[in-house]
């Protein structure tokens, strides 16, 4: 694993909106550090990264570059308490038939 990528996971999960500005603009700063594709290795452990929202639009930029790895990393439907990243990276690839079938049918 690329050490840009170890660096982001070990801060592990994103902040809140609620964070300061210094501590999002940190994090923007290392996921940015990360050049894309990731490798399969690498996107399941950023999936862990995820926060208990979107901090400020920062894991939304997690999400695409979680995408960038060269299989879906999650295959199977999350739990119904699963983090909402979690949910979306799996219905994403339903979505684009990279997964098994959905049973809500929802689009994302």
């Amino acid at each position: 694993m690329r050490p840009e990528v170890q660096t982001f996971v070990a801060d592990g999960p994103l902040p809140d909106c609620d964070a300061s500005e210094e501590e999002i603009d940190r994090r923007v700063q290392q996921l940015n550090a990360i050049l894309k594709p990731v490798t399969g290795e690498e996107a399941k452990a950023l999936v862990a990264c995820f926060g208990p929202d979107d901090c400020c639009g920062v894991a939304w930029t997690l999400l695409h570059l979680i995408e960038t790895g060269p299989n879906p990393v999650l295959t199977i439907d999350p739990r119904p308490d699963a983090n909402e990243w979690h949910q979306r990276l799996y219905l994403r690839a339903v979505n684009g038939g990279l997964a098994g079938s959905n049973k809500s049918g929802s689009i994302m």
